[in-house]
């Protein structure tokens, strides 16, 4: 059987340490779905089929990367893709007690689905979607934090905002 992971975000906008945690995960995973969630907490800058292209692109040379969307539980997407593992990043030890939670919650609700940790790599420990937007949002430099892809997009959103 193959071993299927779910990436679970809202990756609005995906960045450098994202791509790090996704291409990791291919490593250990037989496929990864790279799951953008429809977050009503949150109003996002990018809409769901725009974050949804900008994966896509960022990660078109990693063949066992899938890129979906999904609203609702998470552990309803995972049992619809018979995935049995969930990748989390941890950037620091303020990410550990909601993760926690999470795979708790998540282990209750799903008890053969497993969450799978991985620590951010020192270069982007730093970074979070939020930052990366109010960064752009001056006009800064963010080519070494993003995609390429995502940095274009950056700069086209927020010339039409100011």
């Amino acid at each position: 059987m193959a071993s299927i992971a779910v990436c679970p975000g809202s990756f609005d906008p995906v960045t450098l340490g994202h791509i790090d945690i996704i291409t990791r995960g291919a490593a250990v995973f037989d496929k990864v779905i790279v799951a953008v969630l429809h977050n009503r907490n949150k109003q996002p800058m990018f809409s769901i089929e725009e974050r949804v292209s900008l994966l896509q692109e960022a990660t078109k040379d990693l063949p066992n990367v899938e890129i979906d969307s999904f609203n609702g539980l998470l552990i309803e997407y995972m049992k619809e893709k018979n995935a049995n593992t969930i990748i989390r990043g941890l950037r620091a030890v303020s990410d550990f007690e909601y993760e926690m939670q999470a795979a708790s919650i998540n282990k209750k609700l799903g008890p053969n689905i497993e969450t799978f940790f991985m620590m951010t790599n020192n270069h982007y420990s730093y970074l979070s979607s939020s930052i990366v937007k109010e960064v752009a949002k001056y006009n800064a430099d963010v080519s070494d934090i993003v995609p390429e892809v995502v940095a274009k997009a950056l700069k086209e959103k927020f010339q039409h905002t100011t």
